[in-house]
Formats: structure tokens, sequence, C-alpha cells
């Protein structure tokens, strides 16, 4: 499965929310330098759908703010996933 979403790097909390469009937003707080925004968003995905980083991958927007990211889950998990950040 993959999904859209846009991260903002050098935020002061990790958190995931939707914003006004729909879209699947996602603060973290490591810095947008040396790819290390892209390992943690990989790391803290991985650990909100609790499943192996090896899971989590992205698949373009390795520069840009809006990425697409292939997760290996199943529905059921992806669904607690979605729920937890709509409450």
């Amino acid at each position: 499965m993959t999904i859209q979403l846009k991260v903002k790097p050098g935020s002061k909390i990790d958190q995931m929310f939707f914003d006004a469009s729909g879209l699947l937003n996602a603060k973290i707080k490591a810095p947008a330098q040396d790819g290390k925004a892209n390992a943690y968003l990989i790391e803290f995905l991985a650990k909100q759908l609790g499943v192996a980083k090896s899971s989590v991958s992205i698949v373009s927007g390795f520069t840009n703010p809006h990425k697409r990211i292939a997760l290996d889950v199943t529905e059921e998990t992806y669904a607690r996933f979605l729920e937890r950040i709509a409450t």
C-alpha cells in the first residue's frame, strides 16, 4: 500500500495529523539535513504502525516535504493507525 503525506522536519514535537484538506501530515523533530529527517520519518512511522522499519520505505519525495511512502502492512493495521490519528 502506498500513502502520501507532507513532512515538516525540525518541529518541537513528533505528531501525525490530517490538515484541513484531508492530507496526512507528519511533524518530526529531526532536522532536514543529510537524510536525517527521512531516516527518522521511517522509524517514526514504523513505531506508530507497530511494524518493523523494513516495512516502511520512501518511494518518492526524498528531498521534498511531499512524500509517497510504501507500507507493507495489513489493512487492519493501517485502519487502527488512522483511527489513532483521527482521535
